[in-house]
């Protein structure tokens, strides 16, 4: 199952992390949220494999640690969002659906 796309409805606005929003709930180090709001990574599901970061065309992504959660000990955050172009890349190629472009949500 991938990232809800109607997160920013669904869920609350729990905190801010390196000027990127994070949607609960969220207790560490198992429940992470969801990070970013145009750009969102689900944390809880990120296998962090880096395609996302590697492909991106604007540099959106940057590597964060994670300590101790179960899927992965470090996440690709959407540190960058706003230069976002909306290509989609990063939602395509995904393994796990843990991204959601706000062009995509339906």
């Amino acid at each position: 199952m991938g990232i809800d796309p109607n997160f920013a409805r669904t869920r609350e606005k729990v905190d801010e992390e390196n000027g990127v929003d994070v949607w609960g709930p969220v207790e560490p180090p198992e429940q992470l949220g969801i990070h970013g709001t145009h750009v969102a990574v689900d944390y809880d599901i990120c296998i962090a494999d880096g395609a996302c970061l590697e492909s991106c065309p604007v540099d959106v992504f940057t590597w964060v640690e994670t300590p101790d959660h179960p899927a992965s000990e470090k996440k690709v955050e959407p540190t960058h969002e706003a230069q976002c172009i909306d290509c989609m890349l990063c939602v395509d190629i995904c393994p796990v659906d843990a991204i959601d472009v706000d062009g995509s949500r339906k």
